[in-house]
């Protein structure tokens, strides 16, 4: 099960959003409500490690390079 990284929605002038995390199966719906205080929430989305399926070419990279993962883009 993945886990998504949500904020609380600032209700007040001033108030700074916190964040937490929470694991959910992908078919699930985003919370709307903190689970512990019903405070409104939103998901923020985080950057992936790295591409789904296919190959890449990263032209910006050295000759021989790699990008580090494992992923064979050399």
């Amino acid at each position: 099960m993945p886990t998504y990284v949500y904020e609380t929605i600032p209700q007040h002038e001033g108030e700074k959003p916190q964040r937490f995390e929470i694991r959910q199966g992908m078919m699930e719906s985003p919370l709307t409500h903190h689970p512990d205080n019903g405070q409104p929430v939103r998901r923020v989305p985080i950057g992936g490690t790295g591409l789904m399926g296919g190959s890449a070419t990263f032209s910006s990279m050295p000759s021989g390079a790699s990008c580090g993962t494992g992923c064979g883009c050399h």
